[in-house]
Order: structure tokens, then sequence, then C-alpha cells
């Protein structure tokens, strides 16, 4: 406390220093637009401002959104001079007089079709970068050191991925997964395991929404991880060939190529990759389940497996008022789980054992992703106005294998074994349709639809075998099959008045779900509801301090989170002779208002506050599930309330320079009140998270990069957690003109990401230990071409599109 009341007074002078050297000249907003002679937006071209009459103090970098726009601002009555590079593209210059409220200046580049190896920019795109209500993460230094995109989240400054492959944004509610704009309705065990087969240069940019608009399905609790991957934008022919490895106690190995094509009507790309991987884990558990027993169970887990995934992107831009993609991506994944489990009862006043045994589980899975989709924009008119279409299907079909089997050594020797079959079928589809329309006076109108299908149908049949019989398990063999049907419709309104954004509206969504169990027994539950989910966004100009925009945002936003369903699911599932797993088909949803004020400098967000309160919360708990309490049921149940605050702080050295770094901060402090197992809950807990992303120039081609987080007092659920965390290192050299680049790493160097826990609620009392197969050291290497048309007579003289910025 004593040293918060020291800090006041030093932060209260600093920001008296710093108003004082508040520019007095009056800014204006300018507006630049790139597109090529067809009036296509050109994404992500570079921006360099200088003045005409003193480019030494006044020098401005930017690149462009997804719409070819970028925004300065800048001196009105001042001359300015425009430069703009983009691979495939001649640079262009540009004269302007900023005068007038908000002026618009149109550049148009022309194609560059002597050479693609011309164009030299150091310019580099920020890390991190603020977009009105998301934050726009580029991920190519992440990139070098990862074998997948799951490994380029993890190291997202700010994000926080659980051992479960949970993705944390802000609060203690999971975010939830797109593709290209596109919600994975999928769990998240899935979703992670479809990360883990995307190669790491296959996505263009992350974008992090921690409370989306009414645009994005309101199911966003945690808020939204979009992952943008690349498509064949640029004019001929490019690509990239690549390779890794990195080896911890267990070895991963990938490659892949990625090839992109464009003539400015038709742009084409392919991707193919194929990777081996393979980890392992430990998770030792003592759980007390009687005055005088406890239960210890040291397992260890292996997971190798084989993926192969293939994806394809075809832009067709007849002209500029139409762009029509079709796009599909499609992986295989092998994957085999084996698991041996030594375990004791004992009794804690004498340490005698009372039973020993161990228990091995093997799985064998099979798992297919088809996704294809289906995308339309039509340009209204110039002032933004457009109207966009999208179709996507997905289906997954998995089939697995389990065979476990279990041997006891005292109090006398026996076994007992069993085998399963599993076969899930899933599948996708999702129409959305959305317009905006552009009007005078700085008005901007949003609205659309949304209908998303799930299907989803499980079948799973057991064999025991007890003294060399074998006969079916009725106690494990079930078939399931759910539906869900999800109608909405948006409407909301942006309004620019002077230095403030105002935006809002409203979402209303129609939920239908159907589960149905067959086996064992005849069950069925049905949920049909309707809610209105209301969204306010307020941006401001704040304040410019020694050259940097100062902007002040206020969000609200209600959310609601749905059970999967696998949450649902009232069968219990096996996991071995004293837990299984289990839905609750009475699982009601979880409703959330989120409360959040942030500010950002120049577009980079620096710190935020937030509450959460959420009511309906569910859960995963722990139940005993019989009167010895040696049997244990892991489930979920909604709990209560849980009202949750979180800050959250970034600070930063501008990119460009030799030594540029991220160090932040978050705490979460969460107030659960309700009822666990019949009894009256009520438990606080606050944890912090630090994170660091930190890169050192040596020189014109190498570059080191460290990254990593520690979370203090962490939690998943009711399980609290010891102090854990990460810290990464890699360095990176790049060979022949740039093209190709070599990177080694080492990820967890201090072998610090493994935990212990505990969790005490209700009856239940356990303590254990979770580690992973983390400290691993790697090398990857990336090699990236170009090809310009035949007529050219020279085949091999291209920089790569990374390179270009």
């Amino acid at each position: 406390m004593q040293r918060k009341k020291c800090m006041l007074p030093a932060l209260m002078c600093c920001a008296i220093l710093l108003i004082s050297i508040i520019s007095v000249a009056q800014s204006v907003k300018v507006i630049c637009k790139v597109a090529d002679k067809n009036g296509v937006p050109i994404s992500y071209a570079a921006i360099q401002v200088s003045s005409a009459t003193d480019s030494a103090n006044a020098h401005y970098e930017a690149d462009t959104d997804s719409a070819g726009t970028s925004t300065f601002t800048l001196t009105s009555g001042e001359k300015y001079i425009v430069r703009t590079f983009s691979m495939g593209y001649r640079p262009a210059v540009k004269n302007i007089l900023v005068k007038g409220t908000r002026p618009v200046f149109d550049i148009v580049l022309e194609p560059d079709t002597k050479t693609l190896g011309t164009v030299n920019v150091t310019y580099k795109r920020p890390l991190m970068r603020q977009e009105e209500d998301k934050t726009i993460v580029d991920p190519e230094e992440l990139a070098a050191s990862s074998t997948n995109a799951f490994d380029i989240i993890e190291k997202v400054p700010g994000l926080f991925v659980d051992q479960d492959g949970n993705i944390y944004i802000s609060s203690s509610t999971p975010a939830t997964v797109y593709i290209n704009g596109r919600e994975q309705k999928m769990g998240r065990a899935e979703v992670a395991a479809m990360l883990k087969s995307l190669p790491p240069g296959s996505i263009d940019r992350i974008e992090i929404m921690r409370t989306p608009s009414t645009r994005y399905d309101a199911s966003s609790s945690g808020g939204i991880v979009n992952v943008i991957l690349k498509k064949g934008v640029r004019i001929g022919l490019t690509g990239s060939v690549n390779a890794g490895m990195n080896q911890g106690t267990y070895g991963n190995q990938f490659a892949g190529v990625v090839i992109n094509n464009s003539n400015g009507v038709l742009s084409t790309s392919f991707n193919i990759q194929a990777s081996r991987r393979a980890t392992g884990e430990q998770l030792n558990t003592d759980r007390t389940f009687a005055a005088d027993s406890l239960l210890s169970q040291n397992a260890y887990t292996t997971y190798p497996g084989d993926s192969y995934y293939g994806s394809y992107s075809i832009g067709y831009t007849p002209n500029k008022k139409w762009d029509i993609t079709y796009d599909g991506r499609g992986s295989l994944n092998h994957n085999n789980t084996n698991s041996s489990s030594p375990a004791h009862i004992e009794k804690i006043s004498t340490g005698e054992q009372v039973l020993t045994y161990k228990t091995d589980v093997a799985n064998r899975a099979a798992n297919k992703n088809i996704t294809q989709g289906l995308s339309g924009k039509y340009k209204i008119d110039t002032l933004g106005s457009e109207w966009s279409t999208d179709l996507t299907w997905s289906g997954t079909p998995t089939r697995s294998e389990q065979a476990y089997n279990t041997v006891y050594y005292t109090p006398f020797y026996d076994s007992l074994s069993g085998k399963g079959n599993i076969d899930n079928r899933y599948n996708y589809f999702a129409f959305q349709t959305d317009m905006v329309w552009k009007l005078p006076y700085k008005i901007s109108l949003e609205g659309g639809v949304k209908a998303s299908n799930v299907w989803f149908c499980g079948s799973t049949d057991y064999d025991r075998t007890y003294n060399d019989t074998t006969r079916p398990d009725p106690a494990r063999t079930n078939a399931y099959t759910y539906e869900e049907h999800i109608y909405a419709g948006y409407l909301q309104a942006t309004k620019t008045l002077q230095s403030i954004l105002i935006k809002g509206g409203s979402r209303i969504e129609n939920t239908n779900m159907l589960g149905h169990q067959t086996v064992p027994t005849d069950t069925g539950f049905r949920i049909r509801r309707t809610d209105l989910f209301p969204y306010l966004y307020i941006s401001r100009k704040l304040m410019k301090i020694a050259g940097w925009e100062l902007r002040s945002y206020l969000i609200y936003r209600r959310t609601i989170t749905r059970p999967a369903y696998d949450y649902l699911n009232p069968f219990p599932r096996y996991v071995d002779q004293y837990l299984s797993e289990a839905g609750n088909p009475s699982l009601r949803p979880q409703f959330t208002k989120n409360y959040e004020a942030n500010v950002s400098v120049d577009d980079r967000p620096i710190i935020a506050f937030g509450y959460n309160d959420m009511t309906d919360m569910f859960s995963q708990v722990v139940y005993q599930a019989d009167s010895s309490r040696r049997q244990t049921l892991r489930t979920y149940d909604n709990l209560g309330t849980n009202k949750e605050f979180y800050m959250k702080g970034l600070g930063a050295i501008p990119p460009g320079k030799t030594y540029f770094f991220v160090l932040g901060g978050q705490y979460n402090y969460n107030f659960y009140e309700g009822f666990y197992n019949g009894q009256p809950l009520s438990y606080t807990r606050g944890s912090w998270t630090f994170f660091t992303y930190q890169t050192l120039k040596l020189g014109k081609y190498t570059q080191v990069v460290l990254n990593g987080f520690m979370r203090y007092k962490g939690q998943v659920q009711f399980y609290e957690l010891s102090t854990f965390g990460a810290l990464n290192l890699s360095v990176n050299r790049q060979f022949l003109q740039k093209k190709l680049k070599v990177t080694l790493s080492v990820n967890d160097m201090f072998f610090t990401n493994n935990n212990h826990f505990v969790i005490e609620q209700g009856n239940i009392y356990a303590t254990g230990l979770r580690r992973g197969d983390t400290r691993r050291y790697g090398m990857n290497v990336m090699y990236n071409f170009g090809i310009r048309k035949k007529e050219e007579h020279n085949f091999l003289n291209a920089e790569s599109p990374e390179n270009s910025k």
C-alpha cells in the first residue's frame, strides 16, 4: 500500500510534464485509401508520411487495413509527402496539403510487371496495433520460432493458453476461436488440435476482440481470437518452402510449401503441410476420499501423432465492385495416446498401502476435417458501403479405439481389461449476410442475419474381459445424437462527432438445442429460447502528448455462454476405475454483462479495466459418486454468480529501432457466490499474469527474440495453481538477400511451465502436480521464392511478401 502511495505523486508529476509539451497546433484526421488501377483496395501497403518542410521532425509510418485504408493525425494547413509501397506494385509518391475536416486522399498503385525484387522498404509493421474494437497482431516474428498456429497463439503478448488448450484474453472465461471470421463450432480440444495442424507460415494476422460488436455471435463471453489465413493477393507467383523440428523428451518435425499467384483478377493460394509430433505429460494426484484414506495416482501420458494439412483459396475480382472467394482446407490426423498410471490407496495414519494397482490405457484415433467456404463482397459505392455474404460447411468424422488394462497387486493379484470402438460424426453449416451503409454526416449503419447449424452423432461400443471371459460392457456403451440451430439478426449504427466515435446496436438470437441418448436408455432434452444482446462502444480522443495520440474507449456488452454438446450428454464416460466424467442435460446457459474502459496510444493498447457480471455461471465440478467416496464424477453444473474485475497494462518501445520490447501485466479478481454440491459457496481468488516480448537487432540480418509469461496464484475453474510460466528465446538469421531465414529456438528454457494444484470445494480435497514436455530446442528454415511472368525470361528474382513490409 505504501508503494502505491509513493507511485501516485510520481505518476501525477509525469502526467503534468507530458501535458506541458502537448502540441497546440490544430490536428485533423487524414485518411489515405490505397487501391490498384481497377479500384481494388490493397491491404497492408506500407505508407510513410513526412513533412514537406521539415521531414526530420515530422515522420509517420503505418500500413493499410484489410480495406486498403490508413489514418494519420496531421497538422491542418501543412504540406506533406506521402510515399506508398506494396509488394508487386511500383512505389508511389504524392504531395498533399491538409485542409478541411477529415480529408480523404486516394493513392493508386501501378503493377510492377518488370521485376518483383526492386521494392526495398525498411518500414516494419508493429507487433500489435489497435483498430477500433480489436487488437491486430502481426505473427511474422512469432512464426519464425513456432511449429504450428497453436504455438504462435501461445506466444502472443497478453494471451494465456492453459494446459487443456483454452485461450484466455482478459477474463476467466475462455475465448472463442474463429478462422477467417468464421466460428469453429467444436469443442475446445478439437479446436486446439485443429490449430496444431495449421502451419505457422499460413497465418496472415491474428485479431483479438475482448468485446466484439453485435456483428459477431453473442456466444463469445471471453472474447474472440480470429485467425486470418494468408491468401494469394500478390501480383505474380510467389511462395515459400519451410521445414523445421524441435526436440524435448520427444521430437516434432514438419515440412511444407506455400504457393501464391495473382494476375490482378484471379488470385490463388495453395498450402501443403506434413508434420509428426510427440509430447508427454505427467499428472500426479493425491485425493483424500475418507477420514483415513488417501488415493495416490501417478500418470504419465504420451501423445504421438501425424498430421497432413492442405488448403487452397481462389479469389476472383472481375471488376472494382465484386470480390468472390472460394476457399477450403482439410486435414488428416492420426493420434495415438498411451497412458500408464500406477496408483495405490493407503491409510493416512499408518502409511499402510491397502490396495496397489496399475492401469494402462491406449487410444488410437483417426480424425478428418474438411472445411469449404464461399464468400462474396459487393462494393455499393465509393464511401465504403458494401454487401457481403458467406457460406461455410465443415465436417469432422472421427473413429477411435480405446483399450485399457488394470492389474491389481495387493491385497491379491487380479486383472481387468476392456476395449471400445468410438465413432463420432460432426457437421456444421452456416449462412451469413451483412450490409454496411455509409451515409452523410459521418453515419454508418450495419445489419445482417446468420443461421448456424450443428449435427452431431456418436456411438460407443465396449467389451469387458474378466477371468478370460469377454462380454459386452453396457456400463460403457452408449449412442447419442445432438442438434443445434441458432438464428440471429443484428443492427448497429456508428456516428462520428468530431473526436468522438459512437457505435451501438443490438443482436437477437433464437437458440434451439435437441439432445437424444438412445443407448443404454432413451433420454433426451430440448432447449428453446430467444435472447437480446445490446452493445455500446464509445471512443474519444483524449489528447496528444509529444506527438503521441491518446485515445480512450468505453464498452458495454451482454453475452451468452451455451454448454457444448459434450457438456450435456448425461452418459458417464470411463476415465479410470475411480473417476468418470459425464454431462449434465439440465445445464443452463451462462449470461455475462461486460463493462470495459481502455486507453491506447497511437493505435497501440496500453491499459484496460473491466468488470464481468456473470449469472447462472457453469463450471466443471468434481462430485463424490458413491457413499464410500472412492468413486468420483467429473461433470458440469450451474453454481451461481461470479463477479470478476480485471485490469491490464501494456508498455512498449515503438518498433523499428535496434531494441524493441513489450511488457505487460494483468490482474483478475473473482468472487463466486452460490451452491457447490448442495452446500453454500463463497469463494474469492485473485491472480496475476505478466508477459513480455522483446527483440534485439544484431546487424541488418540477425535478430534475437525473447518472449515469455509468468502466472502468479493462477486459477483454472476451481483449481488453484502454483506460480508457473515460460521463457522462450530464438535467434533468426537471413541469407541470400533475405530470401532464406534460419531460426534457432528454445522454448521454456528453464522448464518452469508446470504447476502444483489444489482443489478444496465441498467434500473434495485433492492436490497434485502437472508437468508437460515443454522445454524444447528447435530449428526452423524457410526459403521464399518468386517467379515472374514467362515473357520476362528471369525466373528467380523476388523478395518474399514478408520482406516488403
